[in-house]
């Protein structure tokens, strides 16, 4: 099973991880908190302190168009917060 599916880089959570050393990833909606620690701790090689997860639900869109209402549905996820320990940081930034 493939854990961590994308990181999140928004202007959000760019201002957590400079702030507080946290950063959030996208991660599969079966994953549990110690396979996300496990994760993010062999992948980046980090040490993780704490991981808080929350799962958004898929939200319900319409669209006018010349055919007539498109109605559709975005994606359930489940987002992860980690923290790491002090001095340890992930560059998203290094592979460009």
């Amino acid at each position: 099973m493939n854990i961590l599916i994308k990181p999140l880089v928004t202007e959000k959570m760019t201002t957590l991880s400079e702030k507080y050393n946290r950063y959030g990833f996208v991660v599969d909606s079966r994953a549990t908190k110690p396979e996300i620690k496990k994760a993010v701790e062999s992948y980046y090689d980090v040490k993780v302190v704490s991981v808080n997860t929350m799962n958004y639900q898929g939200k319900k869109k319409s669209r006018y168009t010349k055919a007539g209402v498109i109605s559709g549905r975005t994606a359930s996820f489940k987002k992860a917060l980690v923290t790491l320990q002090e001095g340890d940081i992930i560059d998203f930034y290094s592979n460009i």
